[in-house]
């Protein structure tokens, strides 16, 4: 029981999923849907990063590796300035979706250092530039670059080749919930002496331009060292720093004359700290201000080479005469060390120091990314930002008809600035890695998603922001049993409580896809781009004329595993609660009849041996769009065992579907695949036995699906044989796109045709490790085709998880294959330990792409190394594992 344990104990026993201060401001808050108020839905152009330092935000704020408590009444953050820039460098930056040529991207070197759940320790990595950053460089190149080319990166820019550059390392150590120290180390990694302006900032979430009657938060002067924020909600703190060359005060507000020309009445707005820092504009009224709503002491530093110097400051609630007492820096040990301690405890000791740091680092990631998110949809589209009126145009728009969704949480989000905010399925993958630090939060998140103030009264539930009625994999009952599976693993019990309230509400999801989505009532399902976004030769998620229906092979089986995860959760419920056993029985012969339609219908294609989707044209044959992609492959999914010693404890149960089984054998209907052991345990799947090795040939053989870093979404083989369809005129074309994407679909900045996706191989490994647990040797594959090497589904996942793992493993050369060409700058003195988390990676070369700070659902590389799936014994000292079968 560590120190951190203790603390999470503490909070479960009091039901608190979250601590009241953490890492919860978002990296990105400009270029949100929620912070659009225009009338076209352009949301990157309503609100772009030039107008982002000026201009108040309506539903967050963001920073550089900042904090806020879990209302975001108060934040803090650091501001930079390396005495070159024409802004202080106060969040990220990137460019939009229109200025990339792959669509949204960040540019710039951060990095998720350490965290633990209750974030008494925390820290935060920023590579800050000594000559003028450059935003125009990457804004212009990117603009310029073709589809084709890859993206323009800082690394790309010139600007680190020369180590000229400063390490900010923000540490965090709570002395308590609410009293929590912060070190700023600044390090300057160049060759010669270089000038540093940092700005620890302190400032209130602007509500008081929207809420008039409520009191107005104010930050104000209590001594040179010391300022005191009040806050009728939160209460008072106090900010403690050390002695400054200055000190300026200001108002987060906007500042009008710089939006649209408006005489300016006010020197005091959001954006005054950069023309008094580096224009020295209205810098004495600033320093002369004694209140306001924003405020940042001055530290003005000149660093030698490789020096360091470090400034500490302190925001806690109580008053302090002393607040850096002698000795105070051993919080930061002390926590550090817990946090060293909590890791030890859950991690396997018996891997590599490599694997143990890839480990901590993705947890560390996932924790960084919990965001503070506001979005209340019937205010948004009722009310105007103070900017531009309330329009018809954004009331008949996006999301008008999700009036009900009404948030102010903490969210898991994908990445704090690429995915400022959360996706459904995205967030069923995140509470896998989080309860293996944090069950209770993890528990509290999926939950969450599924409450009143998010779910659609019909029981949909939303999708994300940009358009909240999309529809997402169905996912979130196989995490609850995932969530379930490792609590028990973890503490020996799991948490009955919770499966009954996910069942129920899924009960009312399970029902809104039925009725939405089997257009025909005959079990095979629809649902668009089912967040596989250019996955399809065409855009799944256009409207047909109404004589023309794509049939989904992935919507159908991510259902057929949707009844098959509900009848697992009511079995397990039942064993508890007998009242659940009914369920159980509605969802298996649900199952039954999904997997009949699966398999008997057109979805199959016997020539190729595959599952495709299937265009029905009203007076014609269907369409078979033979596309060997994950859309074939997501049938693997949908796979359980049944003990036996469930269906002595449920005889109801087990009468029914002996009575159902043998009803539809006598009538000559179909029967999923369903075998017995030795020890008349029961696997089901959606796929028979001759299939499933069908689809095993070809997603282990490396010139279709499997890479050297995993299994490609859309196989090799569309390398050389591109497909083609024709539909109303207008001919459609793919192919094997291994790296990033060449479509603009659903804006262009990720790609399913052909890299490889965390969240998937994940899914794929754990299906084929149940698949392996119940055959045993009696089912064996060759893997890869062609290397003569056969072995059982366990061993092949395994070997998978080997290759997912491979991604980020150190080789010989201490280079990585997702940093691909940019190892130059990871195998520097100092970098080598650094670890990035990219959304998705090279279908043949393993680099990272899209979105970098993705331990959202990457973060799943944490519970693959610590897994059973992870030959440990092999991976001991880091070498590579090979796979021979006993008969080799």
């Amino acid at each position: 029981m560590t120190a951190e344990h203790q603390r999470l104990k503490v909070n479960s026993e009091k039901q608190i999923p979250l601590e009241q201060w953490g890492p919860y401001l978002s990296e990105r808050q400009w270029g949100t849907v929620r912070e659009d108020y225009g009338a076209f839905g352009d949301a990157w152009g309503y609100l772009p990063f030039d107008q982002s330092h000026f201009r108040a935000y309506r539903w967050g704020e963001d920073g550089l590796a900042g904090i806020s408590d879990y209302f975001q009444n108060l934040c803090f953050a650091v501001a930079l300035w390396n005495g070159n820039d024409k802004i202080l460098k106060e969040r990220l930056y990137g460019v939009g979706n229109y200025d990339g040529n792959h669509g949204e991207d960040v540019k710039e070197l951060y990095y998720y250092q350490d965290n633990i759940p209750t974030h008494y320790y925390m820290e935060y990595l920023y590579k800050y530039p000594q000559n003028e950053f450059p935003y125009e460089d990457l804004l212009h190149t990117n603009r310029t670059r073709s589809k084709q080319e890859p993206e323009y990166e800082i690394l790309d820019t010139g600007v680190f080749n020369k180590d000229e550059y400063f390490d900010v390392k923000v540490t965090y150590a709570k002395q308590s919930r609410t009293d929590i120290y912060i070190k700023i180390a600044i390090t300057n990694r160049g060759a010669k002496a270089a000038p540093v302006t940092v700005m620890p900032t302190l400032w209130f979430y602007n509500r008081w331009v929207f809420t008039p009657d409520e009191p107005r938060p104010v930050i104000k002067t209590v001594n040179k060292t010391t300022v005191s924020a009040t806050h009728h909600r939160l209460g008072n703190y106090y900010f403690y720093y050390q002695a400054p060359n200055d000190a300026l005060f200001t108002e987060n507000e906007t500042n009008f004359n710089k939006l649209n020309g408006t005489t300016a009445t006010s020197p005091f707005t959001k954006d005054a700290f950069h023309d008094a820092v580096i224009k020295g504009t209205n810098r004495e009224k600033l320093r002369n201000k004694k209140e306001g709503t924003k405020f940042a002491p001055v530290y003005e530093l000149n660093l030698k080479a490789g020096e360091t110097k470090i400034i500490y400051c302190r925001l806690s609630n109580k008053a302090d005469d002393k607040p850096f007492a002698i000795g105070f820096e051993n919080v930061f040990a002390i926590r550090k060390e817990e946090a060293d301690d909590f890791y030890k405890a859950i991690l396997p000791n018996d891997i590599s120091e490599d694997l143990k740091n890839i480990q901590r680092k993705a947890l560390a990631g996932l924790l960084w990314s919990k965001q503070y998110y506001h979005f209340d949809v019937e205010r948004w589209l009722t009310t105007s930002d103070g900017i531009t009126p309330v329009n018809t145009g954004k009331q008949n728009g996006r999301n008008n008809d999700w009036t009900h969704l009404k948030n102010q949480d903490v969210i898991a989000m994908p990445d704090k600035w690429e995915y400022p905010w959360y996706a459904a399925w995205d967030l069923a993958f995140h509470c896998i890695s989080l309860a293996m630090v944090d069950v209770v939060f993890a528990k509290h998140q999926l939950q969450l998603i599924m409450r009143e103030w998010y779910m659609k009264p019909d029981g949909q539930l939303p999708a994300y922001e940009w358009n909240f009625s999309d529809v997402n994999p169905p996912v979130q009952a196989w995490a609850a049993m995932e969530i379930y599976r490792i609590e028990k693993e973890t503490y020996g019990e799991g948490d009955i409580v919770f499966l009954k309230r996910v069942f129920q509400k899924l009960l009312i999801n399970f029902t809104w896809w039925i009725n939405r989505k089997d257009r025909n009532g005959n079990n095979i399902f629809e649902g668009g781009f089912l967040g596989l976004d250019n996955i399809g030769v065409f855009n799944r998620s256009h409207h047909f004329a109404n004589e023309m229906q794509l049939e989904q092979a992935d919507g159908t089986s991510w259902m057929g595993m949707y009844a098959l995860n509900m009848m697992d959760m009511a079995l397990e419920i039942a064993k508890h609660d007998v009242a659940f056993e009914d369920s159980a029985t509605k969802f298996f012969e649900h199952f039954v009849l999904i997997s009949e339609s699966l398999n008997s219908h057109s979805l199959w294609n016997d020539e190729d041996k595959f599952f495709y989707d299937t265009l029905c044209i009203a007076g014609a044959d269907p369409i078979s769009l033979r596309i060997q992609s994950i859309v074939g492959l997501t049938s693997l999914f949908a796979v359980s065992t049944i003990n036996k010693e469930v269906f002595e404890r449920l005889q109801d149960f087990k009468k029914r579907v002996n009575w159902f089984e043998s009803y539809r054998k006598k009538n000559n209907r179909y029967w999923p695949n369903e075998e017995k052991s030795d020890g008349d345990d029961i696997l089901i799947s959606l796929v028979q036995k001759e299939r499933l090795i069908f689809l095993l040939n070809r997603l282990l053989h490396e010139d279709e699906f499997l890479s050297e870093g995993g299994i490609r979404a859309l196989s090799k083989y569309h390398k050389d044989n591109p497909y083609s369809v024709t539909v109303d005129g207008v001919q459609y074309t793919i192919q094997y796109d291994p790296g990033d994407s060449t479509s603009n679909l659903f804006g262009g900045n990720s790609n399913w045709r052909g890299p490889v996706w965390m969240p998937i191989n994940y899914l794929i490994i754990r299906s084929l490790r149940k698949y392996g647990e119940f055959y045993g040797d009696q089912l064996q594959v060759e893997c890869p085709v062609g290397s003569g090497k056969m072995m059982n589904l366990v061993d092949v996942s395994k070997v998978l998880t080997e290759r997912v793992v491979s991604l980020f493993k150190k080789e010989n050369d201490s280079s990585r294959k997702s940093y691909g060409t940019y190892n130059w700058f990871y195998q520097k003195p100092g970098n080598e330990d650094l670890v990035l988390f990219y959304e998705y990676f090279h279908g043949d070369n393993g680099a990272g792409l899209g979105a970098s700070h993705q331990t959202g659902w990457t973060s799943l590389v944490a519970d693959l190394i610590g897994g059973k799936e992870v030959p440990n014994e092999e991976w001991k000292d880091g070498t590579h594992l090979e796979l021979t079968s006993e008969e080799e």
